[in-house]
């Protein structure tokens, strides 16, 4: 078994999962590191955020600079410098972003390429092979994701064309220790969101993906679906919330059996001046901050809050200085690395609904069914 689970609590789980380059403790928070980096950070800077995992997209780097030729440069890992765990998104989400420039049959999907507009072609077994090529600890299979509102019989088709992709991902060949984990979807209905899981929990994956959520419906239907979904899942592998990662999406996410999460919002709105805060999100550049002598958070422990002030950070902001776009992308993974770590340590202790209490006062969130 690659997945030992530790402890449970309510519906929370702390486990820790095997890969090629090392244990992945949970649950746990990835970075993205798209395009083979996470932005304006370095890889040693991510190792001591806490991170013990990364996120790269098999899309992006399958059009820019190609897997083989990072295949040919020693693999993803040593050509990034990370030497920690990897997981690949396969890069569905991305092709089905594109919408009218995507054509797809059961046999895969034909689309332009955003950066040059050329034609490519993903299957099921061509995203594998790109997978194999960059060398991944995880590799996600394709599927086939469905935005709100999609219609049943619109999400019904995409969750069956994702059933059979997931099939011929299985039988494509892996790379050596490399795990595979299975994608549900089912779009917004609880009957296909729930016979999804029934079918990919049969397959012989590592774990499994839950995708198509946070597509913009709303939060209440986010977690209902959710909570369907890891009741029906293998207890005995992870389950990895693809996509979503705000404070309060851990906090409410963990509390229902997800294991792994990503997201690109940390990094995102740190290079438009917003930092994450026990208070809420705010923006530097706002002109109260303007002679605010205080650090980013109170009381978190990160490089950027020992060093620096709000009034340094909406400086460099205002100047358009790099070393700003730095300093809040480490504060705000940092803050979800902290947060993950906060409550993993407490399952299993008796204490974890005291702790999920505390943290909803904390960051202000209610409580959704």
């Amino acid at each position: 078994m690659t997945f030992e689970l530790l402890a449970e609590e309510g519906g929370a789980r702390r486990g820790r999962l095997r890969t090629a380059h090392g244990l992945i403790d949970t649950p746990a928070f990835m970075p993205v590191g798209t395009q083979a980096t996470v932005k304006a950070l370095t890889p040693q800077e991510v190792h001591d955020l806490g991170a013990q995992v990364l996120l790269a997209n098999t899309y992006h780097l399958a059009l820019r600079p190609g897997a083989e030729r990072i295949k040919s440069l020693g693999g993803l890992h040593r050509f990034m410098g990370w030497d920690g765990a990897i997981l690949t998104d396969s890069g569905g989400f991305q092709v089905f972003s594109l919408d009218h420039l995507v054509k797809v049959s059961d046999d895969g999907a034909i689309f332009r390429s955003h950066l040059d507009g050329s034609e490519q072609r993903f299957t099921p077994e061509s995203v594998m092979a790109i997978q194999r090529d960059l060398g991944s600890d995880i590799a996600m299979v394709f599927d086939q994701p469905v935005s709100w509102p999609a219609s049943d019989e619109m999400a019904r088709a995409a969750m069956e064309r994702t059933h059979r992709w997931a099939a011929r991902c299985l039988a494509a060949e892996a790379a050596p220790g490399q795990l595979r984990f299975g994608i549900v979807q089912g779009g917004f209905d609880d009957g296909l969101r729930r016979a999804s899981a029934e079918v990919l929990a049969q397959q012989p994956f590592d774990g499994f993906g839950i995708g198509g959520l946070s597509l913009g419906e709303p939060k209440s239907v986010t977690y209902r679906l959710l909570s369907l979904q890891t009741a029906v899942l293998p207890g005995d592998r992870p389950r990895y919330l693809m996509g979503v990662g705000t404070p309060g999406d851990l906090v409410e996410a963990i509390a229902r059996g997800v294991d792994m999460f990503d997201c690109v919002l940390p990094t995102r709105i740190a290079r438009n001046g917003s930092i994450l805060t026990r208070g809420g999100r705010i923006n530097l550049r706002n002109r109260r901050f303007i002679d605010d002598s205080g650090p980013a958070d109170e009381g978190c422990d990160c490089y950027t809050c020992r060093r620096f002030s709000r009034a340094y950070l909406r400086h460099l902001f205002m100047a358009g200085e790099i070393l700003g776009h730095r300093l809040a992308s480490i504060h705000n993974l940092r803050v979800l690395v902290r947060l993950v770590t906060e409550i993993r340590e407490t399952i299993g202790s008796g204490g974890l609904a005291k702790t999920i209490t505390s943290l909803r006062g904390q960051w202000a969130l209610a409580p959704l069914p």
